[in-house]
């Protein structure tokens, strides 16, 4: 039989209340109660029922991660840091997969029915609604790697992709390259929408000429393949810039079988900075974007709203670095 509150309580001498409280973060207990309560329940092997507690308290410590593109490997490590973060804060995670999910307000009622206390939403690829359509229905919710609306009225964490498009753009500039293409994610990613926009602009300041501009249709290796098939046999370029990392080895694959060699017939350079791009390999110049910063700080942000649900809005943006390896020709002297 499994021990109860009831067995602790009656061992420890205490009413079943006091074991509660001990048991209840924050709650009124005096040092000599739960010193009794916690040796009871160390003799007796008494762990407390979250379900119960969640019951008694309203709230499950349990915050929805959301999220819809399982096709790219950088996602496990967004998983894996968020999940480790939340756990260590005494949180439990619920992974939620809305890829083929269109419904926002379905999602949304999903996620109450589990009585989450907080959603966040890990991807740009998901429309802005979903972020909005928690918020509509009173769950706490954040939206990382997103894009700032105001009107909107969702709390945001993530980066700039505008400014990440124009730092890539500076990159190939400072490099020499003077015929360029863009080959991004998903068209209707907000993220692609920026970097593009960034990248583009900052070109046509410098003079420098767009050869081309296209999109994978998914985040995902062989989509970057396909598009970089179809570029190849259409456009001459001197360098892409893919707006991901798994999309933009695709494409070096994709080269590679066409006989091309990186950097000396055609160069390139990725975003994100997942751990596959520092692979011998590939050795690939990228834009890493702060992961683990952006992870932590939402997970702060959703767990100060579960408390204060009214709290201002707010946008985090971190700053993103150029990692240089060997996709790009040297620098000139």
């Amino acid at each position: 039989m499994a021990v109860t509150l009831k067995d602790v309580a009656q061992m420890a001498g205490v009413s079943r209340s006091a074991v509660s409280r001990t048991f209840t973060d924050g709650a009124s207990v005096s040092d000599k109660t739960r010193k009794k309560v916690e040796k009871a329940a160390r003799e007796l092997g008494y762990s407390p029922s979250f379900i119960a507690r969640s019951l008694a308290t309203n709230r499950t410590k349990l915050i929805g991660l959301v999220a819809n593109n399982f096709q790219n490997p950088i996602f496990l490590e967004v998983f894996d840091l968020y999940t480790q973060a939340l756990q260590e804060k005494g949180l439990r995670p619920l992974l939620v997969n809305l890829t083929n999910e269109t419904d926002p307000e379905h999602s949304a009622q999903m996620l109450r029915q589990y009585r989450v206390d907080g959603v966040i939403v890990a991807t740009s690829t998901l429309p802005p609604e979903f972020a909005v359509a928690f918020k509509k229905a009173d769950v706490p919710v954040v939206h990382a790697f997103g894009r700032f609306n105001p009107a909107h009225h969702v709390h945001v964490v993530g980066i700039d992709n505008q400014a990440g498009g124009r730092m890539a753009a500076q990159t190939l500039i400072d490099h020499g390259y003077k015929s360029v293409g863009f080959l991004g994610g998903p068209k209707f990613a907000t993220s692609t929408q920026d970097r593009e926009q960034g990248f583009c602009q900052h070109l046509l300041e410098n003079g420098v000429q767009i050869a081309d501009v296209r999109y994978a249709d998914a985040y995902a290796y062989q989509a970057g393949r396909r598009a970089m098939h179809e570029l190849l046999d259409e456009k001459k370029v001197d360098a892409i810039f893919c707006g991901d990392d798994l999309i933009c080895i695709g494409a070096m694959d994709e080269a590679w079988s066409k006989g091309l060699s990186i950097p000396q017939d055609i160069g390139f350079i990725g975003f994100n900075d997942m751990p596959m791009a520092s692979w011998g390999a590939y050795n690939l110049t990228t834009i890493r974007q702060p992961t683990r910063d952006i992870i932590k700080s939402s997970i702060e942000l959703v767990v100060s709203m579960v408390e204060s649900p009214d709290r201002a809005l707010e946008t985090r943006l971190f700053p993103c670095e150029v990692v240089e390896r060997g996709t790009l020709r040297p620098l000139p002297v």
